[in-house]
């Protein structure tokens, strides 16, 4: 079992950076940080109540992740998750692959579709669209990434033949985790990334069908994945799971449902909570190391 961080860097909050060098020395194998580019106002939170604080603060991703990639020699370094429909594909494909050489090939790409319709909206990208785009961006991306001369025509995302370097470092490029949930999720996965990145719900209610993953559902996820692969020939889907707590209940569970990655989540509320939890869970998998 791989270990990872999950992080919402902010002004406020403990230095991306900072924490990223200690997780490195702690034994972590990857931190991610988080994507909103903005909240506007009228913004329903998804899991109810005002939107916090932490949501609409967060540093700019590859920004953040540049920085820690320049401060760092090992740990690998992801987003969790860029939210494709408001990224220029052009743009973000070169955004990516500058990192992936900045860090000599440690970049994890992790995705999304998105979940709140006026921000999404706000980028010029109707709600309804959102797998239809996430779908012909990440195409457009891995054209760019892996041809010498690329082009693509999609209903919603288009481009002349082109040349874009610097190539990832990563080939063909870095792995692509698609996280989200629904009866649709292991599609999605199998069709356009490398592994699923699910938040898992250790005790599960009904008001939670779309937002997260229910992890006694997580057997028949896995073996839904593996029949999907075999249909369309590709490689197992790697799962990297967030969302639980690192105890050796969980740890051993999803083990045992061949999770590659557990991911802790860092809180951002101040810089002496970030580094608190942060050597809590250096003890939690020192065993595990």
């Amino acid at each position: 079992m791989k270990f990872g961080l999950s992080f919402f860097p902010t002004h406020f909050s403990a230095s991306a950076v900072d924490l990223a060098k200690e997780a490195e020395s702690l034994g972590f194998e990857a931190f991610f940080v988080s994507e909103h580019s903005h909240i506007p106002v009228t913004t329903d939170f998804a899991l109810g109540g005002e939107v916090p604080m932490g949501y609409r603060s967060m540093f700019d991703p590859f920004a953040t992740l540049g920085a820690i990639a320049a401060a760092t020699t090992t740990i690998n370094i992801g987003t969790a998750i860029c939210i494709i429909p408001q990224h220029d594909p052009i743009n973000c494909a070169k955004a990516i692959s500058t990192l992936d050489q900045l860090s000599n090939g440690r970049v994890i790409f992790g995705i999304g579709a998105g979940w709140n319709p006026p921000e999404m909206e706000n980028h010029g990208v109707a709600f309804a669209d959102r797998f239809k785009i996430t779908r012909e961006r990440l195409e457009a991306m891995k054209a760019l990434w892996t041809e010498e001369e690329a082009e693509y025509h999609g209903d919603l995302v288009s481009f002349s033949r082109s040349w874009q370097w610097p190539k990832p470092v990563q080939s063909p490029h870095p792995p692509i985790l698609v996280a989200g949930a629904g009866p649709n999720i292991m599609k999605r996965v199998v069709a356009l990334g490398n592994g699923w990145m699910p938040v898992l719900a250790a005790e599960w209610h009904e008001s939670l069908e779309g937002k997260l993953n229910s992890l006694d559902a997580l057997p028949e996820r896995v073996a839904e994945a593996r029949r999907l692969e075999a249909d369309a020939g590709k490689p197992p889907t790697t799962i990297t799971a967030m969302g639980l707590p690192a105890t050796s209940e969980y740890i051993d569970r999803l083990e045992a449902n061949g999770v590659e990655r557990m991911v802790l989540n860092l809180p951002h509320d101040s810089p002496e909570l970030g580094f608190e939890q942060l050597h809590a869970h250096g003890k939690a998998i020192a065993e595990y190391l």
